[in-house]
């Protein structure tokens, strides 16, 4: 096929100074790539290693068009010569290949060969291979927003990984909304061990995409760096004169294994291995060099000496570089919540008109979307004409903020949240709202960028903060059965890194998602949907309530038994305390958690302290459910002041069913909570 790309660099016309510096550039790429796998043979670290021998063309050109603090650049595991061609020095690349806490891209804590460096827009990318190209999309997202017509985003993986759907979701957004992003696939025809053909049917994996409106598709030989620097730079023209995305297919080789825990001898022959070796990028670059009198000998084994020079200082210095400490562990795994002055107990006394649940939400989003212009929400359904959300919980907020700001997604919860965490690395003070799906249940799809987004802050030893509230309407009794009655909250608060609330009333719903949109970091906000609408959840809503994370709320004082619940258990624990008091039964107090990641052990500890006895409470499955971390902590912590043992009450282990009997026998109610109570209370 006849490349359509201009010839803009060739060895003819292309000025010797920067050829001399692309040689230096590719000579100390590979100086240290070829030196990684020593450290873990003595033992230093650079554990895992995947070598970019043979990428060398493309990854010089990714580099090199890359503009610091203007571009943004996703560079994935093999990417090291990208690396040192976008600019990081010898010293930064073994800090973190034996992940020290002078590493640049998090100080250690990620794996070694994922270098970063997020302070010029190199982004620490995770070890889910492909997975950053929704965080690549976010970002062309925000450059797009704010009109910023002279960057681009840059992504880069190999092919294999293309066969994530996550990646067909990234693409196909970065589409349909025009962005401009440049996809680089680096196809050296191998996943690992598995080869291209076992991946796709297209002998090249960008053909999959060619039918894509508004995508130009680029090929080159990844082996070439002229061929590779006139693909990349007619794909940054491109991306930022049509801003429409860009795929670069870069025809590879893998000269050496996939990594250093693999033996690429067990499935490829020695003619592969030899053909492999016979078109080295680096070899023919320097070929081409002395064929075409642009470079003398005595010139390129000047620059060999000064790489040599280099490479063995990084090396001094990155063997007395300081280790990190065992106590860091705790740091940066949450960024600081908002704090609230006026109301730092979460809790009011103002009279007035009790409004719902929804309205409360709905009010409170529109406030914050006043207060910040830098607020942005999407998701499923969320801004068609006059519906907002399939409980409508966004009504009006398109109409009032624009469809800049306030958008549909696709049906692609993954890229619903990936995006989220791209977008949200644009500016600091940006705040992301998304419905994580129509319905909590729908969110399993979202879960590999939930596990991404919730450690980045960690990862990056603080260097990124992805400031996003996950929307989730969430829970039963509503006859939904299978993927519309779930609650998924015993799941959820297992993963450092992240918020979980889980409202039950009108102005706690109001101040906490004010807390979660103010606050650094992510927040899972589970909305009970069965509450939306309901009279017993109405309360007066302070304009400017807010609720601390980690408080709990007494709704009911007692002195005979503890409640402790949340969400919609909460009401049906009211009612039974109520009804046990007037039946003279007993005195029970009802703690709402009202925020469950955090949780308020303080205020649980008090009650237990003056009642001896506590019953744990929610809608979601007893066993493995969110109570039994807390029975458990109860337990370890407070056990000399229970007089009875521990009950807890929820959901059968079984789904949730659709017929009303089904769903009845599954889900806790008033009569089987008080049941439980009173056995507790007679004990």
């Amino acid at each position: 096929m006849k490349s359509d790309v201009p010839v803009v660099y060739s060895i003819k016309n292309t000025d010797k100074e920067t050829l001399l510096k692309w040689y230096y550039l590719l000579n100390l790429g590979r100086s240290l790539d070829d030196r990684a796998p020593n450290y873990l043979k003595q033992a230093i670290g650079w554990s895992y290693h995947a070598p970019a021998a043979g990428h060398d063309g493309i990854q010089l050109a990714i580099g090199q068009v890359f503009k610091k603090n203007k571009d943004h650049l996703f560079p994935y595991y093999r990417d090291l010569q990208t690396c040192v061609s976008a600019g990081l020095t010898a010293e930064e690349i073994i800090y973190n290949g034996i992940s020290r806490d002078t590493d640049v891209a998090g100080g250690g804590r990620h794996m070694s060969n994922h270098f970063a460096k997020p302070e010029w827009n190199i982004h620490n990318v995770s070890s889910c291979t492909g997975n950053h190209t929704l965080h690549a999309a976010g970002l062309g997202r925000a450059i797009k927003t704010y009109k910023e017509k002279d960057a681009v985003v840059i992504s880069s993986q190999g092919e294999s990984s293309v066969s994530e759907g996550y990646v067909y979701e990234a693409v196909n957004g970065a589409s349909n909304e025009q962005l401009p992003v440049i996809f680089v696939f680096q196809d050296n025809g191998y996943g690992i061990s598995v080869p291209k053909k076992d991946q796709t049917a297209n002998r090249k994996v960008a053909k999959n995409f060619e039918s894509f409106k508004n995508l130009r598709v680029i090929y080159c030989n990844g082996k070439d760096v002229f061929d590779s620097m006139n693909a990349m730079t007619e794909a940054v023209k491109w991306a930022k004169e049509e801003q429409k995305p860009v795929v670069v297919h870069a025809n590879c080789v893998r000269i050496h294994s996939h990594s250093n825990s693999d033996r690429h001898e067990l499935y490829r022959d020695d003619n592969e291995l030899s053909y492999v070796r016979e078109y080295d990028p680096l070899a023919k670059y320097k070929r081409l060099l002395l064929r075409y009198n642009r470079a003398t000998e005595e010139e390129l084994e000047a620059i060999d000496n000064q790489i040599a020079e280099e490479v063995k200082a990084a090396h001094k210095n990155g063997l007395a570089a300081p280790q990190p400490s065992p106590d860091s562990i705790y740091d940066y795994v949450i960024p600081p919540a908002y704090e609230s002055e006026k109301y730092p107990e979460g809790v009011h006394n103002q009279k007035g008109e009790s409004i719902k649940f929804i309205q409360a939400l709905n009010e409170t989003l529109k406030a914050e979307f006043r207060h910040n212009p830098d607020t942005f929400l999407w998701g499923q359904d969320v801004a068609n004409k006059d519906k907002g959300g399939i409980f409508n919980v966004s009504k009006g907020m398109q109409q009032e903020f624009g469809k800049h700001r306030v958008f549909n997604g696709p049906i692609a919860e993954d890229y619903i949240l990936g995006t989220a965490n791209g977008m949200s690395r644009y500016k600091k003070d940006m705040r992301i709202v998304v419905e994580g799906a129509e319905f909590a249940d729908y969110f399993w799809p979202a879960m590999e960028q939930f596990v991404e987004t919730s450690h980045e802050y960690w990862r990056t030893k603080g260097q990124y903060s992805p400031n996003i509230t996950v929307r989730l309407a969430s829970g039963g009794y509503i006859g939904g059965g299978l993927y519309h009655s779930q609650t998924i909250e015993g799941a959820l608060t297992t993963f450092p890194g992240v918020r979980v609330v889980y409202p039950s009333f009108a102005d706690d719903a109001a101040g906490l998602i004010r807390t979660s949109i103010r606050s650094q970091g992510m927040t899972v906000f589970m909305e009970p949907k069965a509450l939306y609408n309901a009279p017993k959840a109405a309360t007066v809503v302070p304009d400017d309530f807010e609720v601390p994370f980690g408080k709990a709320r007494i709704r009911k004082e007692g002195s005979d038994l503890t409640v402790i619940t949340y969400g919609n258990t909460t009401h049906m624990c009211i009612e039974v305390a109520e009804q046990i008091k007037s039946e003279g039964k007993g005195d029970i107090e009802v703690i709402d958690l009202r925020s469950l990641l955090p949780w308020d052990k303080e205020t649980v500890k008090k009650s237990i302290a003056k009642t001896s006895k506590v019953i744990i409470v929610h809608e979601d499955k007893v066993f493995s459910g969110f109570g039994a971390e807390v029975a458990a902590t109860i337990t370890d912590e407070m056990f000399e002041l229970l007089d009875a043992p521990i009950r807890r009450l929820g959901s059968t282990f079984t789904p949730v069913g659709f017929n009303r009997i089904l769903e009845a026998a599954v889900l806790p109610n008033n009569d089987k909570i008080y049941k439980g109570i009173v056995e507790l209370l007679n004990y």
